[in-house]
């Protein structure tokens, strides 16, 4: 494992773990039922880690997924709601009732269900970008 990700997985788990009192292994992420996704802090934020599950879910490899601009990951007529959720997680730190329509690499759409999503953080409390995990999701 890379030191960029043992790092930021590391911070994923701590982050999730402080605003969630939930706890995260990051050596279980790879193995989990669930998905894990998560966006750095550009302009336009691209996804710079997603577990198994996730690139199961969206049907792409880690090459296509950490180079996509999360916002891609939901149809245009989603993005304005997607919008808002991101803006709510800034403000208070994490949501964990997030249902929202999100699509695949091959167009198939899936709703997603009381995901938790919330912002990353280090030990500084300097920002990461954020993260979300999927549990529950419906094919469309």
């Amino acid at each position: 494992m890379s030191d960029f990700l043992t790092r930021h997985l590391a911070i994923l788990c701590a982050s999730y773990q402080r605003l969630t009192r939930r706890v995260l292994q990051p050596e279980a992420l790879n193995t989990v039922p669930f998905a894990v996704v998560s966006h750095g802090t550009e302009a336009d934020p691209i996804f710079n880690y997603a577990n198994p599950t996730a690139l199961e879910l969206f049907e792409m490899d880690w090459a296509a997924f950490t180079n996509l601009p999360s916002r891609l990951s939901a149809e245009a007529i989603e993005r304005e709601t997607r919008a808002n959720l991101l803006a709510r997680v800034s403000q208070h730190g994490f949501v964990d009732d997030y249902t929202g329509v999100r699509i695949s690499a091959t167009g198939r759409r899936f709703m997603v269900k009381n995901a938790t999503v919330w912002n990353l953080a280090d030990e500084n409390g300097a920002y990461y970008g954020q993260a979300a995990l999927l549990k529950e999701w419906t094919y469309l």
